[in-house]
């Protein structure tokens, strides 16, 4: 028979450190701008992308480039948006998106953030108008996407085809 006693002050303890344990991971998943994205688990050969101090015109046009898009010049839309606090289907589906990127649109519900949209020079084999979103708050891209401006067209995150990034 094996028979183990322990103290009231080694049961506080270890309640200590497991409250100091959980505490510590609650504060890395909630904390917006925690996430640090390796690319080299979403982007082949890159090593790093920049998400951090996207203040500028050139920073923007810095960021997309990082992926292989081209731009026409200033953005052609910069509007104030506010991120629901709710989630409808479109919201998730939208937001699906940004998580396949390392992104995560829920972190900032309710939150007013900027969208700044440019015209995609360089979309391979599409003959329509293409832009660029990206959703900045507090100079961090948090979201963004490569859509077509045609009914029927399509959206994807900022990964541009193999084609693309070849030109």
């Amino acid at each position: 028979m094996f028979i183990c006693s322990v103290k009231g002050n080694t049961l506080k303890l270890w309640g200590i450190i497991a409250l100091a344990l959980a505490l510590v991971t609650a504060l890395a998943i909630a904390l917006p701008g925690a996430e640090t994205v390796a690319a080299g688990s979403l982007f082949e050969g890159k090593d790093t992308l920049n998400y951090d101090k996207i203040k500028t015109e050139d920073a923007r046009h810095e960021f997309l480039s990082q992926f292989g898009w081209e731009v026409s010049g200033p953005c052609v839309e910069e509007v104030e948006i506010r991120i629901p606090v709710d989630f409808d289907k479109v919201m998730n589906s939208y937001n699906e998106i940004q998580k396949s990127q390392g992104l995560d649109l829920s972190k900032y519900k309710g939150k007013t953030v900027q969208r700044y949209t440019y015209e995609v020079t360089n979309y391979p084999d599409y003959d329509g108008t293409v832009y660029a979103n990206i959703i900045i708050y507090k100079s961090r891209v948090i979201g963004g996407d490569i859509c077509s401006s045609d009914v029927e067209g399509f959206i994807q995150g900022f990964e541009a085809p193999k084609s693309a990034e070849k030109k």
